[in-house]
């Protein structure tokens, strides 16, 4: 993707992050994983083939990304709240571009209590590190690229 594709994705809000690889801060969750028979010793989780995303529209953040790590309020008995999987609505974007042409993307959601802030830092070749700051847990960031959203069709 060129600086100018890359430019024009940031500035419509309306792009999606795909998440290749997992990147978790708790060495425990590493060290448990690492301890699986035929298991690589690596600190990376593989999500290649995965459909983990992040999907940015003027009126809707629609987050679906695994979470490694420790989580400090964990909801017994509903797992789907282990994850990072929401819809917010009501959301801030802030955008700023570095001296070497990457741009930072702040995202500071208001109705979703467990997220502080997701930050989006994209290249000018379209590849992307995204990291999620939460109150209930450890940081975790995520390696991957940025797309054009497919066009939503209206149903009639």
């Amino acid at each position: 993707m060129d600086p100018q594709a890359v430019t024009a994705l940031v500035n419509s809000q309306d792009f999606s992050f795909h998440a290749q690889r997992a990147n978790p801060t708790n060495y425990d969750v590493i060290n448990i994983a690492n301890s699986l028979p035929n298991a690589p010793a690596t600190r990376i989780f593989d999500l290649t083939g995965s459909n983990y995303s992040i999907d940015i529209r003027p009126n809707s953040l629609d987050v679906a990304l695994p979470y490694f790590g420790r989580v400090f309020n964990p909801t017994y008995g509903n797992t789907t709240q282990n994850s990072y999987r929401f819809t917010s609505k009501d959301f801030t974007i802030n955008k700023s571009q570095n001296k070497k042409g990457a741009w930072i993307v702040r995202i500071k959601t208001n109705d979703v209590k467990a997220v502080d802030e997701i930050i989006i830092e994209v290249s000018k070749s379209g590849q992307a590190l995204t990291s999620i700051r939460s109150n209930d847990r450890q940081p975790i960031s995520y390696d991957g690229y940025i797309t054009k959203n497919e066009e939503q069709k209206v149903a009639p």
